[in-house]
């Protein structure tokens, strides 16, 4: 058994967003309805770099903005870890689908798992930016009904030109052949995650 620390989670590091428009009958089924427009759904995929203090390790996720009831928030679909620990807190605490994935932090940030390339991202130079905070909340299948995990997060925000390489085989294919709206880099970002509403 892999233990973890307690929620709420109080994370620190670097990411890179962009943000996507996906037809919506692409998206992997979700335990809540995506918002649409026309038949579009808004996805964010990141890049993310956690360092100490807290939890050090690499992640790659698509999140799609969803509703339930009067509350937006988003749902996870598909995430990916190099951290047994985080893995585990992720799936336990939250409900949150983490899988264990091999990380490459060269020219471009790339993400693989056992059955081959996920998606690479190439970031080109930012600035240093401006520090906005950002609030909500995830909601994720989580045994027999569902969990909301606030969130609030602060950073260094600015944007940047992120070039995103998907494999066309791969776990994250649904995103094709779009690509990203926009993309900004995060940096001296503070995450605090969860505790998760019950």
């Amino acid at each position: 058994m892999v233990s973890y620390p307690p929620e709420p989670w109080e994370l620190h590091g670097r990411a890179c967003v962009s943000v996507w428009l996906v037809r919506a009958a692409a998206l992997p089924r979700l335990p809540v309805r995506p918002v649409t427009v026309f038949g579009w759904a808004v996805v964010g995929t990141a890049f993310v770099d956690y360092r100490p203090p807290g939890l050090a390790y690499h992640e790659l996720l698509a999140a799609v903005l969803v509703r339930h009831g009067a509350r937006f928030g988003v749902s996870i679909a598909r995430i990916w870890v190099d951290s047994e620990t985080s893995r585990a807190g992720g799936r336990e605490l939250w409900g949150i689908p983490k899988e264990l994935a091999e990380f490459d932090r060269g020219r471009d940030l790339a993400a693989r798992d056992a059955r081959g390339p996920i998606a690479s991202v190439h970031v080109g130079a930012s600035r240093s930016g401006v520090r906005l905070p950002v609030a909500g909340s995830t909601w994720q299948a989580f045994g027999d009904g569902l969990a909301r995990t606030p969130l609030r997060a602060t950073g260094r925000v600015a944007p940047v030109r992120a070039t995103w390489h998907v494999d066309p085989s791969g776990p994250l294919a649904w995103l094709l052949p779009r690509r990203p709206l926009i993309s900004v880099a995060v940096r001296r970002m503070r995450l605090r995650f969860g505790p998760r509403r019950r």
